[in-house]
């Protein structure tokens, strides 16, 4: 029986047959159809993703017609920061529009969380001028609502991170309270101050990387700014495929976030106001690429059936099928790209 190249989740080198990979397909579909409460994938859907699993090619792409758009988080720090190459970030903007093509663009600094910009948002608001003065593609603002910054020693409140094991549970949730009342006011005003200074959009990147806190922060400051700029366009992507439940008993409009996965947190996302909404599958890196992306899929398939607003699934480096290596292969970026969009009826990427 012929072996097909493939990966692991770490992106190391995989040949696998056609059972290993039917196996692991199914695995990781009926994993995500477990843990999701969603509907598992149909026997004309996995043959689809079988099909461009094993496709010969080294690249694949999506038919003529299906083609989406792109947007980025962290986009300015691709280059220079984590790229290591040494333009700065007009000339990284400027690269992706006219060299790479790019759909759109992310203007983002090196503190890449609302709090550390707050005090140099007028800056950043000036270099948002300058690049929209240079640029024709939409250019976003972004940066990650990171509501754990506020706690001690970098912030006021005490960390709820330390109270919880010491079983002061009481204490734990009001810190993380007041810790989204901190954050939504620090995000409501550089989102303000860099939309009014050009932005095409505003992104909160990594929504829920400190719990269910940070996911209420982000949907109250989104709510508040779409009730402010009704026109402004608003993309939330988040940091895992459910909501951690640091705290456990946070609501928005009466749903509980702890715990909710992609398809029901693009509800209140919604709800709050979002434009975009970028649901994220976490990449096992022990399990095949093949698990991986079977599991993905059929979490953005329910994500995008739910959604009534655009979605964007993440997609790179340990999300979205995609291995857990800071550059990715593209034999395996194109063929997550290609199912993502074609079986999971993304939007964008």
């Amino acid at each position: 029986m012929s072996n097909f190249f493939t990966r692991m989740g770490d992106g190391s080198a995989l040949w696998s047959s056609e059972e290993e990979i039917r196996g692991d397909l199914d695995a990781g579909m009926k994993d995500a159809a477990k843990r999701g409460k969603i509907p598992e994938l149909t026997v004309e859907e996995m043959e689809r993703l079988y099909a461009i699993i094993t496709a010969p090619n080294k690249i694949v792409s999506v038919e003529r017609g299906n083609e989406v758009v792109h947007s980025f988080d962290a986009g300015t720090l691709k280059f220079g920061i984590r790229g290591g190459v040494p333009v700065d970030r007009l000339g990284t903007i400027l690269a992706h529009e006219r060299a790479m093509c790019s759909d759109t663009m992310e203007l983002s600094h090196l503190d890449y969380s609302y709090k550390s910009v707050k005090a140099i948002a007028y800056e950043e608001s000036q270099t948002m001028e300058q690049i929209q003065l240079n640029t024709i593609i939409p250019v976003m603002y972004g940066a990650m609502p990171n509501v754990g910054m506020y706690t001690k020693p970098d912030g006021p409140i005490d960390n709820w991170a330390e109270l919880l094991p010491l079983g002061k549970i009481k204490e734990a949730q009001d810190a993380q309270v007041e810790a989204v009342e901190h954050a939504v006011k620090d995000m409501v005003y550089v989102a303000s101050i860099l939309y009014e200074g050009g932005a095409d959009g505003i992104n909160f990147d990594s929504v829920g990387a400190s719990g269910d806190a940070d996911f209420l922060a982000t949907l109250k400051a989104v709510e508040i700014l779409r009730n402010k700029y009704p026109d402004m366009d608003i993309e939330v992507g988040m940091a895992g495929e459910f909501v951690l439940g640091m705290h456990g008993e946070l609501t928005y409009n009466g749903t509980r976030l702890a715990g909710l996965y992609p398809h029901k947190q693009v509800k209140v996302a919604e709800e709050a106001g979002a434009t975009i909404f970028g649901p994220v599958i976490n990449t096992n890196s022990s399990k095949s690429f093949s698990w991986n992306l079977a599991r993905a899929v059929t979490y953005v398939k329910a994500c995008a059936e739910a959604a009534t607003i655009p979605i964007h699934p993440n997609a790179g480096m340990g999300v979205g099928g995609i291995p857990l290596t800071n550059t990715c292969p593209m034999d395996v970026m194109s063929r997550a790209s290609k199912a993502l969009i074609e079986i999971g009826k993304a939007d964008g990427l």
